[in-house]
């Protein structure tokens, strides 16, 4: 049972791992419209997409008989409240590894989406559709999101239906390893906000964002960047954060039950009445951190989460750029941002989304602190010599993002130069 701060940071020391056994996790969300009418596809296309997944291995997950995913070997294949859907990865060792394994998961799916005419868009918004226009699924936890999640913030169903992202997951060897490395992750989101910017399109026209993306997750329940996460964070003070943090919903057997009077601490104190007053178990713990829409978040691992969705050239720089920082120049990386002020931090957050590398932080450009931290990214990469088959390291996937610093353009300034010039929708499909 969970009955108190300690069981919660015990849970967080659980996920404590010696160096040598750190993984790498990566989760990414895909768009999917159907070819002949540029519309989002509907559940029965959802249905179809999955069966013929099949053939290559994938497994159904069911949820009162309707499936909402698919399982092979530790990777799963989950589906978004707009039918988007994300690959969650196998902890992997190395960006060869973990890059290998979305090179795979994209070829099968697009010889399925190629057989079934349905279109791949790798952006972090939906650069088509209008909210009312989207198809929704009969995941049961949805339902219950899309009635409570806008009484906290204005944009949180154009999250939950027009968004896609790119997430890292990462592990920890200490209580204070984990405190550098969240500090870190935290202090760059404006720079990573700029860097993988890529959703410069909404609705068929420029939407004056470079991650719009972005400017919807700052506007969305739940999430944000804040203040505590700049403070000396320790587990202790992340679990009095869970613990007085809201509940999103209640899981009871197969039933999904509105949490939105409640906050974590009546949860532990067995006074919640729907529930028959029972008391959480790490699985509800496990539930209650999952629904904690910060840009950054603490669950037995460290979870990234301010990347916008992008095409194969850059869906493995992300990953290594930060593994390149965070697994191998930690202290280098620290030293750079530890004197960082962090509502100056807060302030370059908030102007990223619109400005991108324009955006000011301490005096410098974003452009300037993405090129400090591709080279710390590099040094740390260097440092791992995790070589492949050809006898080339980690530093390989680092090329896309230093042609864009070089050029001082990103993937949103290249979407907007293509799309611009005839509006033609089929520029924003991946090939």
């Amino acid at each position: 049972m969970i009955i108190s701060k300690e069981n919660i940071i015990e849970y967080f020391k659980s996920g404590i791992k010696d160096e040598k056994n750190f993984k790498i996790g990566i989760e990414h969300e895909k768009f999917l419209f159907n070819s002949k009418n540029n519309r989002r596809i509907d559940y029965p296309k959802v249905r179809e997409m999955f069966s013929a997944l099949n053939e290559f291995g994938w497994r159904p997950n069911k949820e009162r008989g309707n499936i909402i995913g698919l399982s092979k070997e530790g990777k799963n294949i989950t589906l978004e409240p707009g039918n988007q859907i994300e690959l969650s990865g196998e902890k992997l060792n190395n960006i060869h590894e973990a890059c290998a394994e979305s090179h795979d998961y994209l070829f099968e799916l697009r010889q399925v989406a190629k057989k079934l005419g349905i279109n791949i868009v790798s952006t972090g918004f939906d650069p088509i559709s209008k909210l009312d226009e989207i198809p929704n699924n009969p995941k049961e936890r949805y339902k219950l999101m899309t009635k409570d999640m806008p009484l906290g913030g204005r944009l949180s169903l154009d999250m939950m239906y027009r968004t896609c992202g790119t997430q890292l997951n990462i592990d920890y060897s200490s209580e204070e390893d984990f405190f550098k490395k969240f500090k870190i992750a935290n202090s760059i989101v404006p720079i990573s906000i700029a860097l993988f910017a890529n959703s410069s399109i909404v609705e068929k026209k420029k939407s004056n964002y470079l991650s719009y993306r972005s400017k919807v997750w700052q506007n969305t329940s739940r999430g944000g960047l804040p203040k505590l996460f700049f403070e000396n964070l320790n587990f202790e003070k992340y679990a009095d954060f869970v613990i007085n943090f809201p509940i999103l919903f209640l899981q009871e057997k197969q039933n999904y039950i509105s949490g939105k009077k409640y906050i974590f601490k009546d949860f532990m104190e067995g006074r919640i009445s729907e529930i028959s007053n029972r008391l959480p178990n790490e699985s509800d713990l496990s539930m209650h951190l999952s629904t904690i829409f910060t840009e950054n978040r603490l669950k037995k691992y460290i979870e990234l989460r301010s990347m916008d969705t992008c095409g194969w050239d850059c869906l493995c720089a992300g990953p290594a750029f930060f593994i390149g920082m965070l697994y191998g120049n930690l202290d280098n990386v620290y030293d750079i941002i530890s004197s960082w002020d962090k509502n100056k931090i807060i302030n370059a957050y908030l102007d990223a989304p619109k400005k991108g590398f324009n955006t000011q932080l301490m005096g410098k450009d974003l452009l300037y602190w993405s090129s400090i931290l591709l080279k710390t990214s590099r040094e740390g990469l260097d440092s791992r010599d995790i070589l492949n088959k050809s006898a080339k390291n980690e530093t390989l996937f680092l090329n896309h993002l230093q042609k864009m610093v070089d050029n001082k353009t990103t993937n949103a300034d290249h979407m907007i130069s293509k799309f611009s010039k005839n509006e033609d929708l089929s520029v924003l499909y991946d090939k």
